[in-house]
């Protein structure tokens, strides 16, 4: 439809989720009157975007199909959009959580428009009214492996057929940490388990990925400084 003097692939992300940035990163150098064209496999970006080009003082050309995405042409507006100002906002934002004390041993979380229910650290059970804390931290570092994972798959137009993540750990005494006993520490122990991805992609491609995945992801890079994590790497067909 257009010759685009830049080109950028926002993969999975939506317009909230951090494909803004992208593209205001990549239209920074163009002069005005100057192209983007942005693909992306979002269904959100085709509404999200054209109104955010309005916001912005950007034109909105139109869109196309893709090879396995939708390509969307941006011609740049007089306007200046703050990138630096965005991405300074990006670096410094900070998650909260408030907690209340709820019925029982649970506590209540809210966290931005949602909340949840948190049980005891260490339950032993196999049924239990609400995931534990330590049921959420595993949980938080495999959502972030798997969730990372398929965004940077995507950005590099990687097609998944099927990804699952399984980890295990234990604490290195956790009758200490039920004061049944007066020594040893209530520390988590060696978090391990198998990722598994199903994927026609290259295989040293795909490896590429995982390496990449752990080295950006928030929570394994904070998680590994304290304790031993050994998480296999595993493709299956």
């Amino acid at each position: 439809m257009f010759q685009p003097n830049a080109v950028c692939d926002g993969g999975d992300l939506d317009c909230g989720s951090g494909l803004l940035l992208i593209i205001k990163k990549a239209m920074d150098p163009l002069a005005n009157g100057q192209i983007l064209e942005v693909r992306s496999r979002e269904r959100t970006v085709a509404e999200d975007l054209p109104a955010w080009c309005r916001m912005v003082n950007h034109q909105f050309l139109g869109s196309e199909p893709g090879d396995n995405t939708t390509r969307y042409f941006i011609r740049k507006g007089s306007e200046q959009t703050g990138l630096q100002e965005d991405l300074e906002a990006a670096r410094g934002y900070e998650w909260s959580v408030r907690v209340q004390i709820g019925d029982d041993l649970t506590a209540k979380v809210h966290s931005r428009n949602h909340t949840f229910i948190a049980g005891q650290p260490a339950d032993f059970s196999p049924k239990v009214d609400a995931p534990g804390a330590i049921d959420y931290l595993l949980g938080s570092l495999a959502a972030d492996l798997v969730v990372g994972y398929k965004a940077r798959a995507s950005k590099r137009n990687i097609e998944i057929d099927q990804m699952e993540i399984s980890i295990k750990s234990g604490l290195e005494n956790v009758l200490f940490h039920m004061e049944l006993e007066d020594e040893g520490s209530p520390k988590l122990k060696r978090i391990h388990g198998t990722f598994y991805i199903s994927s026609p992609g290259d295989e040293e491609e795909l490896e590429r990925i995982w390496a990449n995945t752990l080295e950006r992801s928030p929570i394994y890079q904070t998680l590994k400084e304290s304790v031993e994590i050994a998480i296999e790497f595993s493709i299956v067909y």
